[in-house]
């Protein structure tokens, strides 16, 4: 009985697929560059374990650096921009006149009360001198008692006047604190009417929100629409509205400061990593 050998049909890939072998060079080449052509084709160790569909992506992350690097001076400008409108829109911040619109010297409801009493008392002595005097002339008091009623009364009008009054004591009047008080206001609304200038001041001072969150407080919407319309000097009647308007300028001239280090900061940054366009160039001088 003869033996059934089963055979393996040879692969017809295999029969077919090309044996490559090195090829004579049509001219000479030079012993060092056989080398180095030869170094350069033969792959390394690190090459043949490494993914072929790696070396695909291998020139997009060589590319990947610069597209971050102009990504990254286009925020750089486009920051370095809004922070100088910020800088530009809210540079009269720096004009406030603290002592102007605080007021230090407002003369408190104590004083102008003690200084209405004084005004009363001396209001119902002279008319208490000039009913006596009055008395007199018609025969319902003796001669001597209106004479000395009308007296009285002149020493008590003259009394009633400054230039007399300064001689002996130095407490100013109601009508003087009344004055102070009206003339303090009325300067204080002239420097909110110079600091607003036509086109508004703290409504502008809003967009440093982000570098101050004390100016995102409710109490401030209401001066700043007012700011917004250019209307606000004339809104100012009363002292509160005035200190409320010199807080939000504090915060601000605070938020001012920042945005400053940080346009400052960002441009040393554009320097250093060589960005001419976002550096910022000075003015030119008239």
């Amino acid at each position: 009985m003869a033996d059934t050998r089963t055979t393996t049909p040879p692969d017809a890939d295999s029969a077919q697929r090309p044996v490559l072998r090195p090829g004579r060079a049509a001219d000479p080449v030079p012993v060092e560059a056989q080398t180095a052509a030869l170094g350069a084709d033969l792959p390394t160790a690190d090459d043949t374990s490494a993914d072929p569909g790696q070396e695909k992506s291998q020139p997009a992350a060589n590319k990947q650096p610069g597209e971050n690097d102009d990504i990254e001076q286009t925020l750089a400008d486009s920051r370095q921009r809004k922070l100088r409108l910020m800088l530009r829109q809210c540079d009269r911040v720096l004009l406030m006149d603290f002592d102007l619109l605080a007021m230090s010297g407002w003369p408190d409801n104590f004083t102008l009360a003690t200084a209405r009493r004084s005004r009363d008392l001396w209001m119902f002595s002279a008319l208490v001198a000039a009913v006596v005097f009055l008395s007199g002339l018609s025969g319902f008091v003796p001669a001597w008692i209106a004479g000395t009623g009308f007296g009285a009364f002149v020493i008590i009008l003259l009394l009633g006047i400054p230039v007399v009054r300064q001689i002996y004591t130095s407490k100013p009047s109601y009508l003087d604190l009344v004055i102070r008080r009206q003339r303090m206001l009325r300067d204080a609304r002239k420097h909110v009417a110079h600091l607003e200038g036509k086109d508004g001041l703290i409504w502008q001072c809003a967009r440093m929100e982000e570098f101050n969150a004390a100016l995102r407080s409710s109490r401030f919407s209401h001066l700043i629409s007012l700011s917004e319309s250019t209307v606000l000097p004339r809104y100012l009647v009363r002292r509160e509205h005035v200190r409320l308007y010199l807080i939000y300028l504090l915060e601000a001239e605070k938020a001012y400061s920042r945005v400053q280090q940080a346009f400052f900061d960002g441009n040393q940054n554009a320097i250093d990593h060589g960005w001419r366009e976002v550096v910022a160039e000075p003015e030119p001088r008239a």
